[in-house]
């Protein structure tokens, strides 16, 4: 990848009470550092202004008057900059605040001149630091998000994959309590069903958003990561298939290309051997797998985990999320489709692995 836009959530970055969790925004500033070693170009948007102004100023919810809004914006911004300027200053790397509303991406001369300047700034090696023009646009903090505002970013220039980095590990299965759902082809209205809003006193969009977003950037081939950015791990280890979260593919490739992201990016949590009928039916039939050609299973996962498959012989072949936890499938592995449905009754799906989720480790893919 060439360039990502990073954005960065206000429980991310806010302490409350008008701080800045410098250490987290410490770590993060080294993280950059690795990925520019690695010549990839890195545009942050950082929420948090309204939030910090709002610490600042005593306030414990957010107000709903738009003046006193805009006021604990302008507070807020000078300590998000200062904040930035610090921390990546510490790692010999130079800020630029960039300051944003939604007419700049409305007007084609406006946006091409932020293309120009945000181009300009990558260049000279300076990291630019956006945010929603809040304390002068009433619409912004009425109705804008900065999830929607990465998207833009990412399409606007070309970014390669979008990261949001918020208090949410990702996407759950269930709204109040799931699993976490690692990797997602193609957001469907039953993916959209997943989503919430946000409970935060300080914050706005939340789940609904970021799919949103999610959705604007995928349509222009961008790839989209929504994970926990509360104990950042080293930027890097999301491109390694090593952090926690839901990694979305680009929607605007065929599905055999998506599969490719399924195949490649996730790290799988268990392993789900099956012999040679099962075998064949994936690898020349472009088939789902079914519990009757299970054999064994190893390690423990659950419910939309991401699985490797392997032969008999323990060489694997293909990568797929499981409908099945280890538990359940140690109890149905060789049952017959029949069996499946009378022993789990509430599941809708006898596959255990769909062929809409599973990808063969090789380049012949199927659709």
């Amino acid at each position: 990848m060439k360039k990502i836009v990073l954005k960065l959530g206000t429980g991310i970055l806010s302490a409350g009470d008008g701080n800045i969790h410098h250490e987290r925004l410490q770590n993060l500033a080294r993280g950059i550092t690795q990925l520019l070693e690695n010549k990839v170009q890195v545009i942050i948007v950082s929420s948090g202004a309204v939030g910090l102004g709002m610490g600042k100023l005593g306030f414990t919810s957010r107000p709903t008057d738009l003046a006193t809004l805009r006021a604990c914006a302008s507070i807020g911004q000078c300590l998000l900059m200062n904040a930035w300027s610090d921390a990546l200053g510490k790692v010999g790397l130079v800020p630029a605040q960039v300051l944003l509303t939604r007419d700049d991406f409305n007007q084609k001369n406006r946006s091409e001149k932020v293309q120009q300047t945000l181009e300009a700034l990558l260049e000279q090696g300076v990291i630019p630091i956006v945010n929603e023009n809040d304390s002068v646009s009433d619409e912004e903090i009425k109705f804008g998000d900065n999830d929607v505002l990465s998207a833009l970013l990412a399409c606007l220039g070309r970014a390669e994959m979008l990261i949001i980095l918020s208090t949410a590990m990702g996407l759950m299965t269930h709204r109040e309590a799931g699993t976490l759902i690692p990797f997602v082809a193609e957001i469907t209205p039953a993916i959209e069903e997943m989503a919430k809003g946000t409970n935060s006193p300080t914050a706005v969009g939340g789940m609904i958003t970021k799919i949103e977003a999610a959705k604007i950037a995928t349509q222009s081939a961008c790839s989209v990561f929504i994970g926990s950015g509360e104990q950042p791990a080293d930027l890097p280890e999301i491109f390694a298939g090593n952090a926690t979260g839901t990694f979305f593919a680009p929607s605007g490739l065929p599905l055999k290309d998506r599969k490719r992201w399924l195949a490649f990016f996730p790290k799988p949590k268990g392993s789900i051997l099956v012999d040679q009928g099962a075998v064949d039916a994936i690898v020349n039939q472009g088939g789902s797998l079914l519990a009757g050609g299970i054999n064994m299973v190893t390690g423990n996962f659950e419910k939309a985990d991401v699985v490797s498959i392997a032969d008999l012989a323990g060489n694997i072949f293909a990568q797929g999320i499981t409908r099945f936890s280890s538990s359940e499938l140690d109890t149905i592995k060789g049952m017959s489709k029949d069996e499946v449905v009378r022993q789990f009754p509430g599941k809708k799906r006898h596959e255990i692995v769909h062929r809409d989720h599973l990808a063969p480790l090789f380049n012949k893919d199927f659709e």
